[in-house]
């Protein structure tokens, strides 16, 4: 294969070893995949806490800093797509179909099975219900993802390195360090995290895909149905990255916006209209008010309270940041020529707000039904709560296929954006990965799926992704480092190149 990096084997060969041992030995790795996960739960939950609000600490110090108006790239630089293109593919890639997972099934969860504070069912439990789903898919989630793809983008377009998460790590360690084993060994820990991260999420999709399926038609809900639905989700999503960034990804993406948006308004119209519209207000304000407690909470004295905590907010932070490399080397892509108060006020506050917005109306649907004894949408499974809910209300069932074909879609803009940058990572940075490299990942991803899924269901998941994700988190702690000590001598010597032509014209 032409053109690959070591990178691609070293990274290659592990997920071989995982799949290998998955296969034949799925007891033995799940075992040991989830004593890893409590391992970590325990000993690093308040690490986790930290480093996320020091990054959305650092996220919005640069909006107020004299470092906005910093171009990512040069002087003369122009946004490669549209505001409405760049939201679309930044919002795909970056939140995908675990949003249509997790919009009714989350808040079901916090109210009426395993409240983070509260009685199950009571006033209370319903509130917070809502207000930890903001909390867990709001600007923590995307201040992640902004820092890792804030330096790719300074990195690749400014300065001109290569597309790689060692070259954001230059200033720090050195040019001939990262181009040696020390880069070698980050750039495959970023594609590590990135396949698991993926794996995991067209995991969720297969099974909540054979969910909907199933509920709607009666079919079979097996491990056998859900390998079918990756095999032929494997084949189209490798065709649309065949056709590249420009024209599958990006059609995909605003074809998929719109129809979210479309079964957003939908039931929105024909559910609980004002009540979402009162929750939606009212959540907003706690979760200001309460902002700062849900960032830090990690309740050392309490053994349930800690237990929700690792399941769920540890959970979704390891989720993020296993997700980071991908997402964060995707949104740089598409990210040249915008300045840096206007990325990161774009890949903070808007992704965010859109996440509300659609827990509001899919997860306050889901709670009235269940609030109102009209069904017990607690007691279905996790992958076929949202078609559960959606049968309770007008037009139930074409609501239902449409959410089928909108968690359809991300599945396949979420894993051909993961073969491109996973291209890009294996391929020394190139903007252009060749389509041989991006159909090896894509079946390699599609094989840690279907490995991740037989072994452990959904917590089988959970534990991947903590695992992946804890070394990488050290990383991206380094690339704010390295971001900040580049930006201040670049505003320096720009500073510096001023004063020089306003002494030489005075």
């Amino acid at each position: 294969m032409k053109n690959v990096s070591s990178v691609f084997w070293y990274a290659l060969s592990i997920c071989a070893v995982l799949v290998v041992w998955g296969v034949f030995k799925p007891t033995h790795l799940q075992t040991l995949s989830a004593n890893v996960t409590n391992w970590i739960s325990e000993s690093f939950g308040w690490y986790y806490l930290l480093i996320v609000m020091i990054l959305l600490a650092f996220c919005i110090y640069l909006i107020f800093s004299r470092f906005g108006r910093i171009k990512l790239g040069k002087e003369s630089d122009q946004p490669e797509f549209s505001l409405a293109s760049w939201f679309a593919m930044l919002f795909s890639a970056g939140m995908g179909m675990g949003l249509v997972f997790w919009t009714t099934a989350e808040p079901i969860s916090h109210a009426f099975k395993s409240p983070p504070r509260t009685a199950v069912g009571s006033d209370e439990a319903i509130k917070e219900a809502l207000q930890y789903s903001f909390f867990h898919w709001g600007i923590h989630a995307w201040a992640i993802y902004g820092i890792v793809a804030l330096a790719l983008a300074y990195f690749k377009f400014r300065r001109g390195f290569p597309g790689l998460i060692s070259s954001t790590l230059v200033p720090i360690f050195g040019e001939q360090s990262m181009r040696g084993v020390p880069g070698k060994l980050i750039d495959t820990l970023a594609v590590f995290a990135t396949v698991v991260g993926v794996a995991s999420t067209l995991g969720f999709g297969s099974a909540q895909i054979n969910g909907g399926l199933s509920f709607l038609f009666n079919t079979p809900n097996n491990f056998g149905m859900q390998l079918l639905i990756l095999a032929v989700s494997t084949v189209l999503f490798i065709l649309s990255a065949w056709s590249g960034i420009g024209k599958g990804i990006k059609y995909l993406s605003n074809i998929n916006m719109g129809l979210g948006f479309l079964l957003l308004i939908m039931l929105f119209i024909v559910g609980p209209t004002l009540y979402i519209l009162n929750m939606f207000t009212h959540t907003i304000g706690s979760y200001i008010a309460n902002f700062f407690d849900m960032s830090f909470r990690i309740a050392p004295l309490n053994a349930e309270g800690r237990t929700w905590i690792d399941n769920w907010t540890i959970f979704y932070w390891a989720w993020w940041i296993s997700w980071a490399p991908f997402v964060g080397i995707f949104i740089a892509r598409i990210s040249k020529g915008r300045t840096i108060k206007e990325f990161m006020l774009g890949v903070l506050f808007v992704p965010a707000l859109v996440c509300f917005i659609f827990f509001s109306v899919f997860g306050v649907s889901a709670l009235n039904i269940e609030q109102h004894g009209v069904a017990l949408i607690s007691s279905l499974s996790l992958e076929t709560t949202t078609f559960g809910v959606l049968q309770h209300y007008p037009l139930g069932e074409f609501m239902s296929l449409l959410t089928i074909a909108v968690i359809a879609i991300f599945f396949i803009t979420s894993a051909d954006s993961a073969t491109f940058v996973l291209g890009m990572l294996t391929t020394g940075g190139s903007l252009n990965p060749a389509n041989s490299v991006k159909i090896v990942w894509g079946l390699a991803m599609s094989a840690m799926a279907a490995i991740i899924v037989y072994f452990g269901g959904t917590q089988g998941l959970q534990n991947m992704l903590i695992i992946a994700a804890l070394p990488f988190s050290f990383v991206m702690l380094l690339m704010g480092v390295s971001f900040y000590k580049e930006v201040r001598h670049d505003l320096g010597k720009k500073n510096d190149h001023k004063r020089e032509k306003l002494k030489q014209t005075s």
